[in-house]
């Protein structure tokens, strides 16, 4: 029986329709991003140059903005206060670049205004970070062993996946919050003319698409491994 659980396993189709799911919100994301890359804003600011200008609006000035290798992996990092903005950001003037430099400048202002659920998000980091590096091990202990503290072993895989998960999902209204008061500020602050703040919907919108697959994987997940649980509880 063990065999089955870490060989053929009919669970594996909610693996395998959370990395689908993942998959197609990553190419959307990409293709959106590539396609509003090519779009100059009217104003000419850099990702650099809007970000600054929106901090200062907000009345942040502790905040440092750094440029960071790679493509799409802009955030803000509220332990020291840096946002980094990517390749295609940082000195790019298109439309894309303003709108994820916009975002960005959404977490820093959540920090800077106690915003709870990103309070709530780092809280969580920690217990994230160890659920998810220790679940699967302990579940693994679990289905290899045949003594009756097997089960333990898998309940606490999942309780600490559960921890993972939790965390994804509280990604959520902080990813929301931070497109929303990013779209908020270009219709307002004149970075962006009407149909530019549009096409920055559009990049910031199919952003979100990838956090919100990511959760739906993770819950997914989640669900499989405690229909794992039950069978083995059967057994």
């Amino acid at each position: 029986m063990g065999m089955f659980y870490l060989g053929y396993d009919p669970t594996y189709i909610l693996v395998l329709i959370g990395v689908v799911i993942c998959m197609l919100a990553s190419s959307r994301v990409n293709r959106v991003f590539r396609r509003y890359s090519s779009v100059r804003s009217r104003s000419g600011l850099t990702g650099r140059e809007a970000a600054e200008k929106i901090l200062r609006a907000n009345g942040i000035y502790d905040v440092t903005v750094r440029h960071i290798p790679g493509n799409l992996t802009d955030h803000y990092d509220p332990r020291n206060k840096t946002l980094g903005l990517s390749d295609a950001t940082y000195g790019s003037a298109s439309v894309a670049a303003i709108g994820v430099a916009a975002h960005e400048c959404g977490h820093a202002v959540q920090h800077a205004t106690g915003y709870a659920p990103l309070k709530f998000r780092g809280a969580l980091v920690p217990v994230a970070n160890f659920g998810s590096s220790m679940a699967w091990p302990l579940i693994v202990i679990g289905l290899l062993l045949r003594s009756d503290t097997a089960i333990l072993f898998i309940d606490l895989g999942i309780l600490l996946f559960s921890a993972a998960v939790l965390f994804q999902i509280v990604t959520l209204p902080v990813e929301f919050n931070a497109s929303n008061r990013a779209v908020r500020v270009l219709e307002t602050s004149g970075m962006l003319y009407p149909e530019e703040v549009k096409q920055t919907k559009a990049v910031l919108g199919a952003a979100a698409l990838t956090y919100v697959a990511g959760a739906a994987s993770a819950v997914l997940q989640l669900l499989r491994l405690l229909l794992i649980a039950g069978r083995r509880r059967d057994d």
